[in-house]
């Protein structure tokens, strides 16, 4: 009677029982080394699948098999040999065995076999998985498959199509078996242990993330789930940039000004394929590309390098990116706000970011980042906003921060820090978000497109703005008012000595206009008056109103305001920039510029 010893792997693996059920072995007696089953009930105990499909072996082994005998022999393992495991000590363990029972080592690792032969102890190699072996659920997969969905006790479905057109059709009309599935889910994790292009993303016997070639396989087991369940979701389209057909406008803009990017759309829309085509494209322009997935499921070429969580947190990650110093990240997908956090800190060190985040509307992108970052800093993390739906670009937003009235308000006291969230296309403003009290909020800009009054004003405006800047900005706020924004080396000339020539402007005009620079920046330094009145500290300056106040801490920007009648700015103590100015003034490194 053949008597065999087999390692942690080749149980693992399940081919003794697949030799025995071919009829290799007949009769044998089968000796389990103690060290073999603690080391299996430890990665079972971390909920690791080797260790439950290990102890499944076993079990079979003991009661299936009536021309086996099962013999357990050896004693536990020191604290020293736990401690020393990694380093094969559990192994030479094992050959001890093997010698002192003239036994055969059967093993699924090829480094124990050559130290088994070294040593003149006889052993049996049998490799883990086949090279090129075909897995059921290749079979299951037509080209147009989006995604497949087994469950154990029902009938196998997958959607397919394209996003936005896709059917959900039945694989079989036979329900699924668990058996049926845990022959699946062995050939999955198979693979993701041998094959180059596979990894095991999320490690557990309940739940479990495997990335197989450009399959991401999610697998599910009671108490985790309420029954045995695989999912299979994968890109259809490797798309470039040119197939969205963007227009040349969007282009430019992407090649040469875009550096913090959110792809946004509802789940399933495309999102993760037109992320993988602005990588290829900025790739192709010369710029390094780096990703940061987990799972890696993004279809790029080997140029670009696809990063995963490092010791379990992208924070990690992130501090390796630094050092790389890519030119683009692809952080793909933004969630928790943890996520939002990295991304931002990441963007704020110059790294263009593109972001993937789910959201049913395009405004619900930036909405995720309120109150996760400070609003004046929001446009400095993000600048565009593309939103996917059906796989294709259905609106593009840019996203920009000015200091004015916000619309619907008249008095210059009210001007206040806006991010404007304008149409990329059509420059229409859709969307204001502004500080009111202690609540950021989000105003949708109704009536975004122009009446012909206002079309009428703007172009009078216009024509008056010419002799001062050709390229001015004109918005229509209201019935009566209007923002100009015009290049800051203009702007003291557009106000005028003590304001004379904007209000000559404004009696011809018969309009409220609000002067604003295009770019915010420090200026010249001026003098200022304060005083604490109730919940409010007041600054009075020796400048006529109208002038744009810039106030920083040091070298730290915290915000701009308009100054008012009698040449002041109210800042409530209470609010989040009142702090930061109490902080400035108490030190004295409060500074205004203009």
């Amino acid at each position: 009677m053949e008597k065999i010893v087999p390692d942690t792997s080749v149980l693992i693996s399940g081919k003794l029982t697949e030799l025995i059920e071919k009829g290799e072995i007949s009769e044998a007696e089968i000796i389990i080394p103690e060290f073999v089953v603690e080391e299996l009930r430890a990665q079972a105990s971390k909920g690791r699948e080797i260790g439950f499909k290990g102890l499944e072996e076993l079990k079979k082994l003991r009661t299936v098999y009536e021309n086996v005998n099962v013999t357990k022999t050896g004693r536990r393992q020191t604290y020293e040999e736990i401690q020393l495991a990694k380093y094969g000590r559990i192994d030479a363990l094992i050959m001890d065995v093997a010698r002192d029972n003239s036994a055969t080592i059967y093993t699924a690792d090829y480094v124990q076999y050559l130290v088994a032969e070294a040593e003149g102890i006889k052993t049996r190699y049998f490799k883990a998985y086949e090279e090129n072996k075909k897995i059921t659920l290749s079979d299951m997969l037509t080209p147009d498959t989006m995604s497949l969905h087994l469950k154990e006790k029902t009938i196998p479905v997958a959607k397919r199509g394209k996003p936005g057109e896709f059917d959900l059709v039945k694989v079989s009309e036979e329900p699924t078996t668990a058996e049926q599935l845990e022959v699946i889910i062995k050939e999955v994790m198979d693979a993701a242990r041998y094959k180059d292009d596979s990894f095991i993303e999320v490690g557990g016997h309940t739940a479990t993330v495997v990335q197989l070639g450009d399959m991401r396989i999610a697998i599910a087991r009671p108490p985790f789930a309420d029954g045995i369940e695989v999912t299979v979701v994968r890109p259809i389209a490797k798309l470039g940039l040119d197939d969205y057909k963007l227009s040349d406008k969007l282009k430019e803009r992407m090649i040469g000004r875009t550096e913090g990017i959110l792809i946004a759309g509802p789940p399933g829309s495309g999102k993760s394929t037109f992320a993988a085509s602005i990588a290829e494209f900025f790739e192709a322009k010369g710029k390094i590309v780096k990703t940061m997935e987990s799972p890696r499921d993004l279809q790029v070429k080997p140029e670009i390098t696809q990063y995963s969580k490092l010791k379990g947190s992208f924070e990690n990650t992130a501090d390796m990116l630094l050092l790389v110093r890519p030119d683009y990240t692809i952080y793909d997908e933004v969630r928790k706000t943890n996520d939002f956090e990295i991304f931002s800190d990441m963007r704020l060190a110059g790294i263009g970011m593109i972001g993937v985040v789910h959201a049913t509307e395009p405004i619900d992108a930036v909405q995720r980042f309120i109150g996760r970052a400070e609003l004046g800093m929001i446009p400095h993390i993000i600048d565009t906003i593309v939103y996917i739906k059906d796989g294709k670009v259905e609106k593009v937003y840019l996203v920009t921060l000015t200091v004015r009235t916000p619309t619907g308000m008249t008095e210059a006291d009210l001007a206040r820090p806006v991010v404007e969230v304008r149409n990329f296309e059509t420059n229409a403003l859709e969307y204001e978000i502004y500080t009111y009290g202690e609540e950021n909020i989000i105003i949708p800009v109704k009536g975004s497109k122009e009446s012909a009054l206002h079309r009428l004003a703007k172009r009078q405006i216009m024509a008056e703005l010419r002799r001062f800047d050709r390229s001015a900005e004109v918005e229509i706020t209201g019935d009566s008012s209007a923002t100009v924004r015009v290049e800051n080396e203009m702007v003291a000339r557009l106000i005028g000595k003590g304001g004379e020539t904007i209000k000559a402007l404004e009696e011809k005009l018969g309009l409220k206009i609000d002067v604003s620079p295009k770019v915010a920046t420090l200026g010249k330094e001026v003098e200022f008056d304060d005083e604490e009145k109730g919940a409010y500290i007041t600054f009075t300056f020796e400048l006529p109103p109208g002038n744009i106040a810039n106030f920083y801490v040091e070298d730290e920007y915290l915000f701009s305001a308009t100054i008012g009648k009698s040449s002041q700015v109210r800042v409530a103590k209470n609010s989040t920039v009142g702090k930061d100015v109490l902080r400035g003034l108490l030190h004295h490194k409060l500074k205004v510029f203009v």
